[in-house]
């Protein structure tokens, strides 16, 4: 099982404004929120997932946690707190870019502290951490403290995902990610996050820097550009895109996420001894894996993550390197 920590919200998507009634403004509520995405997509990808956050006791906390069984993620490290939902309202430009305005500042899914941290299961095979509940508190101390402190045979993943809207504080976001860079082993980032992290900064330089603790693979997304991969034994090289028109490109980030995660499950390679053994194969295929999968969620409105069965890549074992 991969427990995925962060938050958990409503996404509220604006609706075109009709002519005739100004005054009015329609949405379409989605339950959303980065991580809690990368769960759904795990366990519709066939991967067992759990969510580790704070959720509210209001009527959209029950319907979030409701949404959560449906899609058979485990809730049993939910931590129910008495504050509001938070919501997140997103409109979509001319090419299915989002923009959002978060309302949560005093949010359930932030009100998460180290006491809540559970024993972990000793099915938990790995960690996910990422979005805003790196730098908001008290979320992101407890989370910072779990990382910190599991057992070493633990693959942990993480995916920046910077969100100014609701931290503004692009230094704390840097201190933030490099603090959780230390303790991850695969780290996903887009082109947007490094260009608002490190403007000035050769993105090269800004990987090798993450390679240097126990980081094995840092893979940098850039649409239909493709991925650019840092390895710490196999070097660099970019890795294909899909070439699509898309609907919206709410959620692709996350299904990326939650492909990578799954092809590691598939391939027995979910373990931080198990990435060195990967081969410049396993990761095209890897990569190749979660780009169709993203591409799929592309063509679709809002984030509605695939089904494994939707996926043409079979889970056939690749041979490991064994020099």
């Amino acid at each position: 099982m991969f427990l995925v920590c962060g938050e958990m919200l409503f996404d509220f998507f604006v609706e075109p404004i009709h002519s005739s009634l100004p005054r009015q403004a329609a949405f379409k509520a989605i339950a959303g929120g980065s991580p809690f995405n990368v769960a759904v997509g795990l366990s519709r990808l066939g991967v067992e997932a759990a969510l580790l956050t704070g959720i509210s006791t209001d009527f959209l906390g029950k319907q979030l946690r409701q949404v959560l069984e449906e899609e058979g993620v485990s809730t049993r490290y939910l931590a129910p707190v008495d504050a509001s939902t938070t919501l997140s309202l997103i409109s979509l430009d001319e090419q299915g870019i989002p923009h959002y305005s978060f309302y949560g500042q005093s949010g359930a899914d932030r009100q998460l502290f180290p006491s809540h941290i559970p024993a972990l299961d000793e099915g938990i095979r790995g960690v996910h951490v990422g979005s805003y509940s790196l730098v908001v508190s008290p979320i992101a101390d407890t989370f910072y403290k779990l990382v910190a402190s599991v057992p070493q045979d633990l693959l942990i993943t993480l995916d920046p995902n910077v969100r100014l809207n609701v931290e503004p504080d692009l230094a704390k976001w840097k201190k933030q990610i490099e603090a959780f860079a230390r303790h991850a082993h695969i780290i996903k980032t887009s082109e947007e996050d490094l260009a608002l992290l490190y403007p000035h900064e050769d993105v090269a330089t800004v990987a090798c820097s993450w390679l240097r603790d126990q980081c094995q693979l840092v893979l940098l997304t850039q649409g239909e550009q493709g991925v650019s991969v840092f390895t710490r034994t196999l070097g660099n090289w970019s890795h294909p895109g899909r070439s699509i028109i898309p609907v919206d490109t709410v959620g692709a980030g996350d299904t990326f996420q939650a492909a990578l995660i799954t092809f590691l499950v598939e391939q027995g390679l979910d373990s931080p001894v198990a990435l060195e053994l990967l081969g410049r194969s396993h990761i095209d295929a890897m990569l190749a894996f979660a780009t169709e999968a993203a591409a799929l969620t592309c063509l679709r409105r809002g984030p509605d993550l695939p089904r494994r069965h939707e996926l043409s890549q079979p889970n056939t074992k690749l041979q490991p390197v064994t020099s």
